[in-house]
C-alpha cells in the first residue's frame, strides 16, 4: 500500500514540478532553470542527510558499475526535455506521453533485464495496456 501511495504522490509531484520549472523558465532560460532545480534539489538533499544519520556520502562510489554515476546527468536531461515538451505540448499532453514513455521503457527494461533488474517475462496483457494509452492519448486529443 506504501507503494502506490508514494507511486502516486510522485506522479503528482513530477507533474507539478514540470509546471513550476516551465513557468520560472517563462522569467528565465532552459539552463539557469535547469541549474536552479538541481542547487536546489542538492541543497535539500545535503539538508536531509545532514539531519537523517549522515551516512558516508562517498559510499557512491562503491557502486558497482560506474556507468550509473551518470545518473544526475540524465536528471538534468529530464529537466530540460520536461520542461519543453510542457512549454510546447501542455502539461496533460505532454505528461501522458511521458507517462507512456516511463511504461514503454520500463517494460522493456524489465523483459531483458537491464541495469541489474530481475528479468520478467513478456506478457501480452501489457503489450494490450500499452496499445490501450495509445488509445487514451488519442482519444484525449480530438
Amino acid at each position: 500500500m506504501a507503494g502506490i501511495l508514494l507511486g502516486l504522490l510522485a506522479g503528482l509531484l513530477m507533474s507539478v514540478q514540470g509546471v513550476f520549472n516551465t513557468r520560472i523558465m517563462d522569467s528565465s532560460n532552459m539552463w539557469t532553470t535547469n541549474s536552479w532545480v538541481h542547487l536546489t534539489a542538492f541543497i535539500t538533499s545535503i539538508s536531509v542527510w545532514f539531519f537523517s544519520g549522515r551516512e558516508n556520502l562517498l559510499a557512491v562510489f562503491d557502486v558497482s558499475n560506474k556507468f550509473y554515476l551518470f545518473s544526475g546527468v540524465i536528471g538534468a536531461l529530464i529537466t530540460f526535455t520536461v520542461i519543453k515538451s510542457i512549454s510546447d505540448l501542455g502539461p496533460a499532453y505532454a505528461t501522458m506521453l511521458i507517462l507512456l514513455a516511463q511504461l514503454v521503457t520500463s517494460c522493456l527494461i524489465e523483459v531483458f533485464g537491464l541495469f541489474g533488474t530481475e528479468k520478467m517475462c513478456f506478457e501480452w496483457s501489457k503489450l494490450i495496456g500499452v496499445a490501450l494509452m495509445i488509445a487514451g492519448i488519442v482519444v484525449f486529443q480530438k
